[in-house]
Order: C-alpha cells, then sequence, then structure tokens
C-alpha cells in the first residue's frame, strides 16, 4: 500500500495544477475551501457505491451490473414502506428484504455458474439489473417519492472567523458524509481483520482452491451480497434524500465505476480514495476549469461534472490499469 502513495500524491499534484493556472485569482481563499469540502462529501457518497461494486467482485471476480438496480430498490422499498410505519421500521423491513434478495441471487444465479467463465457472471448481473428494475416497478410503482430523514436541508455558514464571508455547508450532506465515512471505516475493518474478509480475499483468488481448503463458497457468496445490499440500502437511502427516489436514481452508480477503475477493483481502501478523487476532481474542474473553457473555445458551458470523472478514469487505465490498491496480475509464460 505504501509504494501506492507516491502515485495518489502525483495524480493530486497534476489534478490541482491542471486547475489552479485557470482559476480566477481574486477569488477568496474561502471559496476553494468551501469547493473542496463540497467535492470531498460527494467523493465519500460515490465511494459508499462504490463499495458495492468492490465487495461482488472481490467475491465473484466479476463486475457487478445490478448494484445500481440494487441501491434504487432499496431506495423504492425504503420510500415506500415509510409511507406505512416508521422511518426505521422502514429501513429494517428493507434491510431483511435485500438480504432475502441476496439469498435469492446466491441460490438461483450465482450457485449454478460455479467454476463458469467470468463472463456467464457478467451477463448474470446484467440480467439481475434488469429483473430487479422491472420488478420494483411492479411491486413499489414507478412515481417519483420522497425519503424524509429528518435532517434540515438548509446550508449553514461556518467557520466564519477565518474566512471572509464563511464556508457555506449544507447539513444534509454533512451528515450523509458523516454516516458513509463511518460504513466505509466498518467495512474496511470488517474485510481486512475478520476471518470472513480473509475467506472473501481467497474466494475471490480462485474459486476450485477456496472450496478445496474448505472454505464454503456458497454461505461466502450470500454473505458478501447482503453486505452490498446493505451498502446498497443505506446508498439509496441517502441518495434518495438528496434527489428523490426515481428510477434514473440507478445512474448513480455509473458514477461508481470511475471511481473503482481508480482504486482498484479488488480495494475497499481503492473505493475510498477513488472516490474522494473523483469527488474533488469534478467539482475543480466544474468550478475552475469550467468558465476557462467557455471563454477558450466559445462553449455554452456546464456539464464537466458528467465527464470529467470518465476522462480521468480513461487517461488512469492508459497509464496504470490495475488502480491505485488494485493486484498488479502478471501471466508468466
Amino acid at each position: 500500500m505504501r509504494k501506492n502513495w507516491p502515485v495518489i500524491t502525483l495524480g493530486l499534484v497534476l489534478l490541482a495544477g491542471l486547475v489552479a493556472p485557470f482559476a480566477d485569482r481574486s477569488t477568496s481563499p474561502g471559496f476553494y475551501v468551501e469547493v473542496l469540502l463540497g467535492g470531498l462529501m460527494a467523493g465519500v457518497l460515490y465511494s459508499l457505491v462504490a463499495l458495492g461494486f468492490a465487495l461482488i467482485f472481490k467475491a465473484s471476480g466479476v463486475f457487478n451490473f445490478a448494484q445500481g438496480a440494487m441501491v434504487l430498490f432499496a431506495a423504492l422499498a425504503v420510500a415506500r414502506l415509510a409511507e406505512q410505519v416508521p422511518l426505521w421500521v422502514a429501513m429494517l423491513i428493507a434491510m431483511v428484504i435485500m438480504v432475502a434478495l441476496a439469498w435469492v441471487i446466491e441460490r438461483l444465479v450465482l450457485r449454478p455458474l460455479v467454476n463458469q467463465e467470468g463472463v456467464a457472471l457478467l451477463m448474470a448481473t446484467l440480467g439481475v439489473s434488469y429483473f430487479l428494475d422491472g420488478f420494483g416497478q411492479t411491486i413499489w410503482g414507478s412515481d417519483i417519492y420522497k425519503i424524509e430523514l429528518g435532517i434540515p436541508k438548509e446550508p449553514v455558514m461556518i467557520l466564519e472567523s477565518l474566512f471572509q464571508g464563511g464556508i457555506l455547508v449544507n447539513k444534509e450532506d454533512f451528515v450523509a458524509a458523516i454516516v458513509a465515512t463511518a460504513l466505509v471505516a466498518a467495512l474496511a475493518l470488517f474485510f481486512q481483520k475478520t476471518t470472513t474478509g480473509r475467506a472473501l480475499r481467497a474466494v475471490a483468488d480462485d474459486h476450485q482452491a477456496a472450496q478445496s481448503i474448505g472454505i464454503p463458497l456458497n454461505r461466502i457468496w450470500v454473505i458478501v451480497w447482503s453486505v452490498a445490499g446493505f451498502v446498497a440500502l443505506v446508498a439509496g437511502v441517502i441518495w434518495g434524500s438528496k434527489l428523490g427516489v426515481q428510477f434514473s436514481l440507478s445512474q448513480v452508480a455509473l458514477k461508481a465505476l470511475p471511481v473503482v477503475i481508480l482504486g482498484g477493483f479488488t480495494s475497499v481502501t481503492g473505493a475510498v480514495v477513488g472516490g474522494l478523487i473523483i469527488g474533488v476532481g469534478e467539482k475543480m474542474a466544474e468550478v475552475f476549469l469550467g468558465p476557462v473553457m467557455v471563454k477558450a473555445f466559445d462553449l455554452a458551458g456546464g456539464g464537466i461534472e458528467n465527464w470529467f470523472a470518465y476522462v480521468l478514469a480513461l487517461l488512469f487505465l492508459l497509464v496504470r490499469p490495475e488502480g491505485l490498491f488494485g493486484e498488479k496480475l502478471i501471466d508468466r509464460v
């Protein structure tokens, strides 16, 4: 891990160097900090979604296209159940639903594909994604729903004594970032320090070898899909509270793809670092680089946040395809 820190530092320095020359020098330092904090909070939420991809990839060695649909399905369950029962009860019931869903997916989809080619598992998760999208609409409906967490949505000014004009922070984003950070830290400890976490890594390396030493592959898959379901539930509640629960919510998961590319598909730590880099990078680019591009190339402006992460991920694939914390594969012939 230590060998990767120079790469992380270099990436951040290059990103800062890209943005800084184009920034408005008259802008107050507080505004820079405000944009930075906004990027960090968005990055933590991206990391939360990316964790689901990383966890499934660790267990099965395949990219889980169903993660976005799981986020949407969990958010829909909470939103509709909360109309009948208190929110905390709705979340508990939704958690039971997500665990049951994980068991069904393992039993009916993954278990028959044990030791098959990775592309078979990839297509299976793609099928699960479309099924959950349609099944969720059948059960919960297709309207736009709200999740009220009881957190004030009005922004507040902080650090007014340090920066002129203060720093504008959204309370809901701040609380969501704290919750996401706590969950990320707990999952990182779980997969690094527990026997189940080590067994999960063994399963990801070689299914047959893991089975041969007595690791129950089916149980591991149920556990990791259940954990991914829990992560999807938390991400769905947070994003649903911010954006409303609608079917476009599943597209939020697409922002997690550049995150796992940067961090490494097999790394929980990488999902965190990648999310922070993407969050800060896209905010900085939108605020500081966008106006310069508009003036230089006579563009309409806006939209940099939509493509910046993917361009950064593409450039990263050219120089370090395994990601910051991914395992470098060496084929010996």
